[in-house]
């Protein structure tokens, strides 16, 4: 029998390789031409050949399609690092989703839910109102970092709060996880509110509305000291689907398959934790991302987190970018704050998960 049942086996491991190669190429093609309308849209319009010409001036290279002045100025000073940052927290929020969804063995787990968001949040909102002092005794150079860096710290110890409230003789309790976030976002919530209390009118103003997310006001200057902390763990991520995988069979099969699991968590929680951190530092919190784009991938082609966190990666960067044309369009002059956007779509969502679930048994 099992000479006739192994081939079965690889045909279908050979199947799945090339339906996930295939969802991943259509998801990298979705991104593509997202970034491309991602930078070519909006009050000020800018056409594909415009944009190709742009950036081949920056190299120089002459391309046959004229621009002007400020087709060149909005294009390199507002649409690339409003893209860029679009591309870099939808992909941390997506496989931040992915990975917390793995780590806990539950599909309700999620950055904004179980109050990582809201830590960072807390954090990042106490530096701006409180860190005025701090970063007077700070080198010129680093100060860039000090925010980022908060809202690290808020996430990473708002993760492990959870974790461990949650976690009991090795499993983790859906309802206390999810109440626990509960009660966490709640505390954060409370602890904005305080620092928003205190604070000056001109940080009120720049609190208002990054606290219900948004991609505005990015600049080359604020963006670049935070790329390396989101964009070194989404590209560290995907590399542990191994350990991922294991995990889904519980921490007992993963320790006699052979991995280290309590230093795997650690690494999960420490990366899932620093991208999403920096991610609501530079964005406020925009919720659901790492909700729904894992569940549409499991939905696509399976739990497999060898296609599940690329895929998280590609799929969240892209929706993030149409997200963030739609809230800077469709109320034109004015923006829809992001986070409002995410929260129409994602709630509905969330809630037919619970009922999905309810029908199904539970989790």
């Amino acid at each position: 029998m099992r000479p006739a049942v192994a081939p079965g086996i690889a045909a279908v491991a050979r199947r799945r390789q090339r339906r996930g190669a295939l969802f991943l190429g259509a998801l990298a093609v979705l991104l593509a031409v997202t970034v491309l309308v991602s930078v070519s849209h909006g009050a000020v319009s800018v056409s594909a050949g415009q944009v190709l010409a742009i950036l081949a001036r920056e190299i120089g290279i002459a391309l046959p399609w004229e621009f002007g002045q400020r087709e060149e100025t909005v294009l390199l000073s507002i649409r690339l690092p409003r893209m860029l940052l679009g591309l870099v927290t939808g992909a941390a929020l997506a496989v931040a989703g992915a990975v917390l969804q793995g780590l806990f063995r539950n599909p309700l787990a999620d950055p904004a839910l179980i109050g990582v968001s809201s830590g960072a949040a807390l954090a990042a909102v106490a530096t701006i109102v409180l860190g005025g002092t701090l970063a007077a005794f700070m080198p010129p150079g680093l100060r860039p970092f000090l925010l980022p860096a908060a809202a690290f710290l808020g996430g990473l110890l708002v993760t492990l709060l959870v974790y461990r409230i949650a976690s009991r003789d090795g499993q983790v309790d859906v309802a206390t996880m999810l109440l626990a976030g509960v009660a966490l976002n709640a505390v954060a919530s409370a602890g904005i509110g305080l620092m928003v209390f205190i604070s000056t009118d001109q940080q009120l103003r720049d609190l208002n509305f990054w606290l219900l997310g948004s991609l505005g006001g990015v600049t080359w200057t604020t963006l670049l000291p935070a790329l390396p902390l989101i964009g070194l763990p989404v590209l560290v991520l995907p590399l542990l689907w191994r350990r991922l995988n294991a995990l889904l069979l519980g921490e007992g099969q993963a320790f006699h398959l052979g991995f280290d699991v309590e230093r795997t968590k650690r690494v999960l929680v420490v990366l899932a934790a620093l991208t999403a951190g920096a991610s609501v530092a530079l964005t406020g919190v925009i919720g659901f991302v790492g909700l729904v784009v894992p569940h549409l991938i499991r939905l696509s082609v399976g739990p497999d987190h060898r296609i599940l966190l690329p895929g998280a990666v590609l799929l969240g960067a892209a929706l993030m970018l149409i997200a963030d044309l739609f809230a800077r369009t469709v109320v034109l002059p004015a923006e829809l704050p992001i986070g409002v956007l995410t929260a129409f779509v994602g709630g509905p969502f969330f809630l037919w998960l619970l009922l999905r679930g309810r029908r199904m048994g539970g989790w």
